[in-house]
């Protein structure tokens, strides 16, 4: 009979933080991901040039962040995460707008938890600066969601 001690099986706090990481990781580029395409949607059903342009902007953030996100993935695994969208977005502008502000306000409370985990220096700041990111774009959502409901 082998003898499979369970030592051989077991992670260090070292493999499992990182492991743990890697996975908050992929999270955080499939979020990104859902709200480029949505904002996107959303950005073509804005009622003014002033929210097109601002819906614009938070959707390049979007991207930044997405490419932040990856390549962070990328250096770490050394493989590149396969993005793709998990979720459907809204019909309607009020119900996209109302959506976007819980979006941004959960990635905001998922990143500063990432960032506090996070063992490495550099990836406790970028998600922090992204979470800081996240929580003005909830702002300006709601501020267009506050418009266009009266």
């Amino acid at each position: 009979m082998m003898d499979f001690g369970q030592a051989e099986f077991r992670q260090t706090p070292e493999q499992s933080a990182e492991g743990q990481m890697i996975e908050r990781l992929g999270t955080s580029i499939t979020s990104e991901y859902n709200a480029i395409h949505c904002y996107e949607v959303l950005m073509n059903e804005a009622r003014t040039e002033t929210e097109k342009r601002q819906i614009a902007e938070i959707r390049n953030d979007e991207v930044r962040h997405y490419h932040t996100f990856s390549a962070l993935y990328h250096q770490l695994t050394g493989r590149t995460y396969s993005a793709h969208q998990t979720e459907m977005c809204p019909n309607t502008y009020p119900e996209g707008l109302r959506h976007a502000i819980e979006s941004e306000q959960n990635a905001v409370d998922f990143y500063l938890e990432s960032g506090d985990e996070a063992h490495n220096p550099h990836v406790r700041s970028i998600y922090y600066r992204i979470a800081k990111d996240e929580q003005q774009h909830a702002v300006w959502f709601l501020y267009f969601y506050t418009l266009n409901k009266f």
